[in-house]
């Protein structure tokens, strides 16, 4: 690795990589304190030890040469930029210049998951995901405590990270920032990363981050939402002025639109008594460093047929950030590890490839806000199994509808925290 210099440039391999466990219980959706036991603490300690064996993790950060605030947009390099929270957090703490950061994960996780979910172990394919997650956190966050020891001895301090994706910072725009990063100077960026037209980043798990850096670190102290250290969840730090502050304390009018992002008040066609226990027996998810949301929620029912044949089915979805109204990205519905049952339903015994196709291909509400499944108007249908399009449809309700109530319930338990803490 290089030494920090005056104008800093830094790119190397993470060696040494202690994922916090309470980050990474987070991430997986367990509330704080929370102990893992039995097939759940098998899975987590499986991730993590696959990873410190196989994992690749990389990191690469360079000052820019220049900055510019002019208008709507910012100028890094010669490069324009829009985004207005980034612009008004530079000009409040009066940045006088960026610190452009990549970190990854690397693609071994990403791959060994997509094998994983081939054969049809979607459980090993979730905690593994979400570990590589946790791994992207404590990449962005332990390169930000090097920047802040680096800025510390040069009478600077480094503002929190900033990413396409985030609030009022178009995803579209990744593609300028990847091109901007590869313009290194004295290393080679670390790892090989593409980036799609619409902002996705391939390896996915990979994360584009802008820091500013301030002279007037006097001035930060009176910007309580600007204090690095109370958005930095690096433990060990020696530079810490301010403890970790987990969810930064809102209030007011910004505090109602970020919490009413769902219907606070829904009305489920399934009674909340059930949403509630599917939520906590068959829901699992996680949050993405860019805020998007991973779910899991695992079906069980029988056949209607051939003496009720037990079958296990698996729906993976993906949400956009709640910022965006968590916007269904991804959906896929496919028969749980190890389950025959499944086999015995009357449309697969007629045309088995013809019903696991459309089982596959119907994504209902796809792209839509996940506030439309409470507007969804479905056919009734009881029927365990999923030979006809009405039952499937109602499953997928079901699902839609139980994501929607747990994160209703976090939003909830958030606000209470909030009004708590005042």
């Amino acid at each position: 690795m290089r030494e920090l210099e005056e104008r800093i440039e830094l790119a190397g391999a993470s060696a040494r990589l202690e994922v916090a466990t309470e980050e990474y219980l987070r991430l997986l959706g367990y509330p704080r304190g929370f102990e893992l036991e039995g097939r759940a603490k098998e899975l987590a300690d499986w991730a993590r030890g696959w990873y410190a064996e196989n994992g690749r993790p990389w990191f690469y950060a360079r000052q820019a040469e220049s900055l510019e605030i002019k208008g709507d947009s910012i100028a890094i390099d010669g490069v324009r930029f829009t985004s207005g929270r980034l612009k008004s957090t530079l000009e409040q703490a009066q940045a006088h210049s960026v610190i452009l950061v990549a970190v990854g994960a690397g693609e071994e996780a990403e791959e060994e998951a997509a094998r994983r979910w081939k054969d049809e172990k979607p459980d090993e394919y979730f905690f593994l995901e979400v570990f590589a997650s946790a791994v992207v956190e404590h990449l962005v966050t332990a390169t930000g405590a090097r920047l802040c020891a680096w800025a510390e001895q040069h009478e600077m301090a480094v503002l929190p990270h900033y990413s396409p994706g985030y609030a009022e910072w178009d995803v579209a725009e990744q593609p300028r920032l990847l091109e901007l990063m590869k313009r290194t100077h004295e290393v080679a960026f670390p790892s090989v990363v593409e980036v799609f037209d619409t902002g996705m980043l391939r390896p996915k798990k990979t994360l584009l981050a802008v820091f500013g850096l301030t002279q007037h670190t006097d001035r930060l102290r009176r910007l309580t939402d600007l204090v690095p250290c109370e958005n930095c969840s690096f433990g060990p730090c020696d530079f810490r002025r301010a403890p970790y502050r987990r969810a930064p304390r809102l209030r007011g009018e910004l505090a109602t639109m970020r919490m009413t992002v769902l219907d606070q008040n829904a009305e489920y066609s399934t009674n909340r008594r059930a949403l509630k226990r599917w939520a906590e027996e068959r829901l699992s998810m996680s949050v993405n460093e860019d805020g998007s949301v991973d779910a899991v929620f695992k079906y069980e029912g029988t056949t209607c047929t051939n003496m009720g044949r037990a079958l296990a089915f698996d729906y993976m979805v993906k949400l956009g950030a709640r910022d965006e109204g968590y916007p269904i990205l991804e959906q896929r519905c496919t028969p749980g590890a190890g389950d025959t049952g499944h086999t015995a339903m009357c449309e697969y015994l007629k045309d088995s490839a013809g019903l696991m196709v459309a089982i596959e291909d119907e994504k209902p509400l796809n792209g839509e806000r996940l506030n439309a499944v409470l507007q969804w108007q479905r056919k009734p249908s009881v029927a365990g199994c999923y030979c006809e399009r009405a039952s499937r449809d109602h499953k997928w309700g079901l699902v839609l509808e139980t994501i929607h109530f747990a994160l209703v319930r976090d939003e909830q338990e958030e606000m209470t925290r909030e009004t708590e803490t005042r």
